[in-house]
């Protein structure tokens, strides 16, 4: 049962504009454009919790997901310069000892390792490189799914498709039908930054646009599969400017409903060319999470990557209209690791992650890709020399 507003609604310091919000969330009502813009020029961090806190257990009660998978990045080469990125390097700079690209006889090995361990989903997302083109791609799903069937492909954002079918020359149709006949079960949400052309120009322009992004992924949909949705926040964006971005995504959804959940992704400035830019506070986090929720009514779930912004803040953020947090991760996935994370060791075993999550009186469910329950751990008890071990340390991640 969600939180009750009434007592929120009885303060007199609210003003009529927070109360008239306040009762729409109550109601279930949709906010405008205006009001989101309301709430991150004057809502308080409490009043904000308050109500994400509500809708998210009216949606999902005190469930908390995670699931186990693992990660492969074909390469952190990239043709595109965005400005916040600490991750790739052009194809220049393919010399430097941090630079990486691999095979796909490397990256199907990857795959053989996790033979006999029960994951559920390979996450492939990478930089822009033209041998990883569509032919190849297709090929590399088409081996996983000959090695094991079962298991879910979450691959490519719609920078990465939106470049190997231009380089194909094929349309966004023809080419997300091929993908998905090829075994990939669903996409990712990165890449999205921020959509607004006055923001997206200064810090990612030479990369597919917004309207392409939406259409990629409204294809997708189309095609009866699923997907997730990113904001890169706090860097030279305005709230008018999050707002939008999340009014586009609201609004591909009434269409849609393709999207599964929505991720936040706070901005890093480690080691990229926008590091003079000051990054959020952990309350400035916590507001963008709550007003995320608030504002994405027909969004099922809202995910932080605990090892981006801590574990006291994900913790917390549980509070704040957050139910996804991930899953325990190791250092295989660079992208958050390289832009200076909180966490620069992010490994938790399967029992921590629980334990995170219990700390704070949620309840941790283990989920497969598309959000099907596949374990309550609420009462697990976990022993280390008993067959949880292998459980336990078992690595996945998730974006």
């Amino acid at each position: 049962m969600a939180t009750d507003l009434s007592i929120l609604l009885e303060d007199p310091n609210l003003s009529e504009t927070h109360k008239t919000i306040a009762r729409k969330v109550q109601r279930g009502e949709r906010i405008s454009f205006d009001e989101g813009v309301f709430l991150y020029e004057k809502g308080e961090l409490a009043y904000v919790g308050a109500l994400a806190n509500h809708v998210r257990e009216r949606k999902n009660g005190d469930k908390t997901f995670f699931n186990r998978n693992f990660h492969i990045e074909p390469t952190n080469l990239c043709v595109y310069d965005c400005k916040f990125c600490s991750y790739s390097r052009l194809i220049k700079q393919r010399s430097d000892a941090d630079a990486w690209a691999f095979s796909m006889e490397e990256m199907l090995e990857m795959v053989y390792k996790y033979d006999g361990q029960p994951v559920t989903e390979v996450h492939i997302v990478g930089g822009v490189l033209p041998q990883y083109d569509l032919p190849f791609y297709l090929e590399f799903f088409r081996k996983i799914k000959e090695h094991r069937p079962e298991l879910h492909v979450k691959a490519l954002t719609p920078v990465e498709y939106h470049y190997i079918f231009k380089k194909a020359k094929v349309s966004y149709e023809e080419g997300m039908k091929m993908v998905k006949e090829a075994g990939c079960d669903s996409m990712p949400g990165g890449g999205a930054e921020i959509f607004h052309p006055e923001i997206r120009v200064q810090i990612a322009a030479d990369k597919c646009d917004a309207d392409q992004w939406l259409r990629i992924h409204e294809i997708w949909h189309e095609l009866g599969m699923r997907s997730n949705a990113t904001m890169l926040y706090g860097h030279i964006e305005r709230y008018e400017h999050r707002v939008d971005h999340m009014e586009r995504l609201r609004q591909l959804q009434d269409k849609t409903g393709g999207f599964q959940t929505f991720i936040p992704l706070k901005f890093r400035n480690q080691d990229n060319q926008m590091s003079h830019v000051p990054e959020s506070t952990a309350v400035e986090d916590l507001r963008n999470y709550a007003i995320s929720r608030i504002y994405l009514d027909n969004f099922d779930h809202i995910k932080t990557y605990w090892p981006m912004i801590g574990r006291t803040t994900a913790q917390l953020a549980l509070a704040f209209g957050v139910d996804d947090l991930d899953g325990t991760i190791d250092d295989t996935t660079k992208i958050y690791s390289m832009a200076g994370s909180e966490e620069q060791n992010p490994v938790l075993t399967t029992q921590q992650l629980v334990d995170m999550i219990r700390k704070v009186g949620r309840k941790p469910i283990e989920r497969d890709t598309l959000y099907n329950e596949v374990q309550d751990f609420t009462d697990v008890v976990f022993e280390e020399d008993k067959a949880f071990r292998g459980y336990m340390e078992l690595p996945v991640i998730n974006n």
